[in-house]
């Protein structure tokens, strides 16, 4: 069974003060007494969830002892048998990790006359930590990943429960800041309890088409890895697999498993961005890439802040592969997210990361908009589900920019999120270097281009308008009009 020793061994392994470590014990000592005669429902001492919600925190390289001892913590205000405050937390450790259980603890249900709006505040609360303190999702992740892998001794439709509010809020929190190792295995663990049945079947097929491809993908590793050599470029490439809930996906959308010519793949990981493309013309003089299926996330990285080439290379008899070529660091921000910027060598500082987050992470940018924007709790649960929890379609401004919005939106919506301030300059819009009516729906990779020649009525734009947000940048714009007559 886990034990404090565990995340010890795991902090002294990385060259962590002692001073800090004796404040993780201290952390750890105070949740045991807190949970010493409580018990989970698999009928383990309740204190082994904070153990293996601390240890998820370090297994996503989070070394940051505050964090560890929040984890370790997070359960004990709202389930101490006794008055416990966020004051207490302070006084016993430190004010720092007081506010990081504060942000995680739930809000008591007497401050609320149902249990939706209580759900509501809570769930307001924990995407809001986003943005405040990235360390509050850090251990949320942690924690929900934890109860899904014990979500076998609930209930079946409170494990069906959990599992689709997983899959609805802590899958797209994880996809936001980049922990992909995390949303990977949390859509696994939620599709156990969604579709039982489908996840063993797949499950299982996966797992022998495994052992086919590996002795392919092998071969081609060893001519890649020559060619490597020659040009002295040091690197490590590893087999992968996409999860069961990529496969469940594509199977629904009407594929065969044998057909997902990427639910196996080649990372390749290097030293330098420069060696990237380099090794990017070794995979390609030695196996046709297809056209259309390669992309730049180096010079162009995904909204979360995700970098890597991607390409799909074809060999003689047509057997399609896909190749992802990283940096180290990269590969460590792909696995761990944002919080591995502030914990790489030479890497950011909390502050740095978390502020490089709320300016150049789209979700985290649009969170803070529609918090801005809406003051009741159910219309703030609405609009991040429609805008930001829901799937979205991926487009370019003219320069290259990566521009995500949800599915359904309009021209209209691109310029409302491009020219936010400058709504009234704007006359129409160029998709694709061709001039569309400004109720386009948006397609995948379309390019746009925002004219502001001549002049237009903004009247009818509303009714073009797909999220609520634009909707009310629109009645901004009338209204100052309006004022200004």
């Amino acid at each position: 069974m886990i034990n404090i020793e565990n995340i010890i061994n795991e902090l002294r392994k990385n060259n962590i003060k002692e001073e800090k470590i004796q404040e993780v014990e201290k952390a750890y000592n105070l949740a045991a007494e807190i949970h010493k005669n409580q018990f989970r429902q698999s009928g383990e001492p309740y204190i082994v969830h904070p153990l293996s919600v601390a240890l998820n925190v370090i297994k996503m390289h989070v070394y940051d002892t505050d964090t560890i001892c929040a984890a370790l913590l997070h359960d004990t205000i709202e389930d101490a048998p006794y008055e416990f405050t966020k004051e207490d937390v302070a006084e016993l450790i430190n004010p720092t990790v007081a506010e990081l259980v504060d942000g995680v603890t739930k809000l008591r249900r007497m401050n609320f006359s149902t249990e939706t709006e209580q759900n509501n505040a809570n769930t307001r609360k924990i995407i809001n930590g986003l943005t405040k303190d990235i360390r509050i999702i850090v251990i949320k992740l942690a924690d929900r990943l934890h109860n899904m892998e014990t979500l076998e001794f609930k209930k079946p439709e409170k494990q069906r429960k959990i599992a689709l509010e997983t899959m609805e809020l802590f899958v797209p929190i994880s996809y936001a800041i980049g922990e992909y190792r995390i949303k990977s295995e949390l859509e696994d663990l939620s599709l156990k309890y969604i579709d039982p049945i489908e996840y063993i079947r797949i499950k299982e097929d996966k797992d022998i088409l495994a052992e086919i491809e590996k002795d392919y993908l092998q071969e081609m590793t060893y001519k890649i890895n020559e060619l490597l050599k020659q040009r002295n470029i040091a690197n490590e490439i590893l087999f992968r697999e996409k999860n069961v809930w990529t496969a469940y996906k594509k199977i629904r959308n009407g594929f065969k498993i044998e057909n997902i010519y990427d639910l196996f793949y080649l990372k390749i990981l290097v030293n330098e961005v420069d060696e990237c493309y380099q090794t990017l013309c070794c995979v390609h003089s030695n196996n046709r890439p297809i056209n259309g299926r390669f992309k730049d996330y180096i010079f162009n990285p995904r909204t979360n802040l995700y970098q890597a080439l991607h390409t799909t290379v074809s060999d003689s008899n047509g057997k399609l592969t896909k190749v992802k070529i990283r940096t180290y660091d990269m590969d460590k921000v792909a696995g761990f997210g944002m919080p591995a910027l502030w914990t790489m060598k030479n890497g950011k500082t909390l502050e740095e990361t978390q502020s490089e987050l709320n300016e150049k992470c789209q979700f985290a940018k649009k969170l803070i908009e529609i918090d801005d924007t809406t003051e009741n709790n159910e219309d703030f649960i609405r609009e991040i589900k429609n805008e930001l929890l829901s799937d979205h379609v991926y487009v370019y401004t003219h320069t290259g920019e990566i521009k995500e919005l949800p599915s359904g939106s309009t021209a209209v919506d691109f310029i409302c999120q491009v020219f936010p301030d400058q709504l009234d300059q704007v006359t129409g819009i160029l998709v694709n270097g061709k001039e569309m009516p400004l109720y386009y729906e948006l397609k995948q990779n379309d390019r746009l281009q925002v004219v502001t020649n001549g002049k237009v009525s903004k009247e009818n734009w509303i009714d073009y308008a797909h999220s609520e947000t634009s909707k009310l940048k629109i009645k901004k714009l009338f209204n100052e009009r309006h004022n200004n007559q």
